[in-house]
């Protein structure tokens, strides 16, 4: 597993040797969501620099951190903050902390992510199960030569894992939370979207769009992973609102309604049977 640039083993090595087990899971956190990774018990945290080749994060909202700790009995490392591509960074970059918990062990892959509404009937504070996606983002992580344990050309016919969407409704239901599922579409950033760019991507089958989460999705596919993704919806796309679209409102609605992401991600961790 040995990138041209990125130290990957370097990275896995590193992190490995802070963590008493391996991570059964892998959770990436999106903008404003950082709860889940407050509310380890004895939870061993590692800022990104203390692990070769992460790039201190540059987005508010985006903690810098990794944590390894138990969720609901089960073993599982957690990414509080995310490279984007807005950012500069490379796509080696951005898939990175996968490609590392697969090298320490990780088999399935939990995705989160705040987004803005394209269906007029998703409203912000709606928990989005994502069922496909749209890249739109004209770049692809596995351009260039094909990494140790990865497949060149992944199926993608279904990128979010069916039986881990089953578990995701069962816990949604009894948890009393609506759990609509939709399309997300990619988008590089950072500006936002215009009205014309909305209503495109709703003619493209889109329900919702951000900046991140689809490249993690193919990264994660091309090494045998199992994925499951969730889009917190924090606003309404241009066009569908007369407001104006900031970052800071985006921040303010994750951590208002991040709760409820927070318990549906703690009862589906309890329910994967790895």
């Amino acid at each position: 597993m040995t990138s041209q640039r990125f130290p990957l083993d370097e990275a896995v090595a590193a992190v490995k040797e802070r963590i008493p087990v391996s991570p059964e899971v892998f959770v990436v956190l999106g903008s404003g969501m950082s709860g889940l990774a407050g509310g380890f018990r004895d939870g061993v945290s590692i800022p990104f620099q203390e692990v070769p080749g992460f790039p201190e994060p540059t987005v508010s909202g985006h903690a810098g951190r990794l944590v390894f700790g138990s969720v609901e009995g089960r073993p599982v490392l957690l990414q509080a903050g995310r490279f984007h591509f807005y950012e500069g960074h490379d796509p080696e970059v951005i898939v990175a902390p996968v490609r590392m918990a697969a090298g320490l062990g990780a088999k399935t892959v939990l995705l989160t992510n705040a987004a803005g509404s394209v269906s007029p009937n998703l409203a912000p504070g709606s928990i989005l199960l994502i069922n496909d996606h749209i890249n739109l983002m004209a770049r692809s992580p596995l351009a260039g030569p094909v990494l140790e344990g990865e497949e060149r050309f992944p199926d993608m016919s279904a990128p979010y894992d069916p039986s881990l969407q089953t578990l995701a409704r069962e816990s949604a239901r009894d948890l009393g939370i609506s759990l609509p599922e939709g399309v997300y579409a990619a988008v590089l950033g950072p500006s936002y979207e215009t009205p014309a760019e909305i209503r495109f991507l709703r003619g493209a089958g889109a329900d919702a769009v951000g900046m991140s989460t689809v490249p993690e999705a193919i990264a994660a596919r091309a090494l045998g992973l199992k994925v499951l993704a969730f889009s917190l919806i924090t606003n309404q796309a241009a066009g569908l609102s007369e407001d104006p679209l900031n970052h800071d409102e985006v921040l303010e609605m994750g951590q208002a309604t991040g709760g409820q992401l927070e318990k549906l991600v703690r009862s589906v961790l309890g329910r994967i049977d790895t």
